[in-house]
């Protein structure tokens, strides 16, 4: 029976490895192929080395700019999305009227596309704005914090209800163990809580750190850049090189693939640093 449901195993899970295969694999391997060559189209690809990844670093400010700028982001972003979200889990998982009321208000604007929270939250800075003579696009520093307050507005529910999941998993009688000895909230916090969620914390972290280094429909639709592509992040410059610069689709490709292993090495680290402390706990 067990080399059967092994042989039957193969054959259902085939459709999903072609799949994967088509999808991704053989996409993902030319694209780095195509990181080494000048082309135009895929037919006409001339391997030229590394002269493209040469290009995007000693050749191309825009690039280096967009990389500090996102990862300046990505460091304010996930703070404050984790802090806050985690903070009203704690809240949300106490016994107060109207719980379940704020957990779906406050998940709600994750259902809202990129593109149209982009705009919405342009709309309501460039509203106060107005009023001392700026715009979002006036400065860099507005349009930095601009994205920081959309992405965590957009996210902090959605990790919030992560957060409320691993909280209600602890054993009451844990934290029923703790008052009686005469933890303090904050003590409980740091000893039981913390250490009980870190699987929900391993989670939030993969998921914000690598929402924020892909952030693009957002960028585009609040500032697209502006002032002087000065709030450009990774993956617009990406796109704006691959599609907007003629004779740099190379370039474009290489930024890429640099971009990719960028994010999951930054994502492997910090899925082997968190699940380290769960192991610990």
């Amino acid at each position: 029976m067990k080399k059967g449901a092994k042989r039957w195993a193969i054959v259902f899970l085939l459709p999903t490895v072609i799949a994967f295969c088509i999808a991704f694999l053989i996409p993902f391997i030319m694209g780095l192929y195509l990181s080494f060559c000048e082309f135009r189209t895929v037919g006409d690809a001339q391997f030229v080395g590394l002269q493209n990844y040469i290009r995007a670093f000693s050749q191309d400010s825009d690039f280096i700019n967009a990389l500090v700028f996102t990862i300046k982001y990505a460091i304010t972003a996930v703070i404050s999305i984790n802090v806050i979200a985690f903070f009203l889990a704690l809240m949300l998982t106490r016994r107060i009227r109207g719980t379940n009321l704020f957990r779906t208000i406050f998940f709600m604007p994750n259902l809202i596309g990129g593109i149209v929270l982009g705009y919405i939250w342009q709309l309501i800075i460039n509203g106060v704005l107005y009023n001392y003579g700026y715009s979002i696009t006036s400065s860099a520093t507005f349009g930095y914090w601009g994205l920081v307050i959309l992405s965590s507005w957009q996210m902090i529910g959605y990790m919030m209800i992560i957060y409320i999941a691993g909280i209600q998993n602890i054993s009451s009688s844990v934290l029923e163990a703790a008052r009686v000895d005469g933890a303090s909230s904050l003590r409980t916090l740091i000893s039981i809580t913390i250490p009980s969620v870190m699987p929900s914390i391993t989670i939030c972290l993969f998921l914000s750190i690598t929402n924020s280094f892909k952030l693009f429909d957002q960028n585009l639709a609040l500032t697209a850049g502006a002032p002087s592509k000065q709030t450009q992040m990774l993956a617009l410059d990406i796109y704006n090189t691959f599609y907007g610069r003629i004779g740099y689709e190379g370039v474009g490709q290489a930024k890429a693939v640099v971009f990719f292993v960028m994010v999951a090495g930054i994502a492997l680290l910090q899925l082997y640093f968190t699940r380290s402390k769960e192991v610990e706990h």
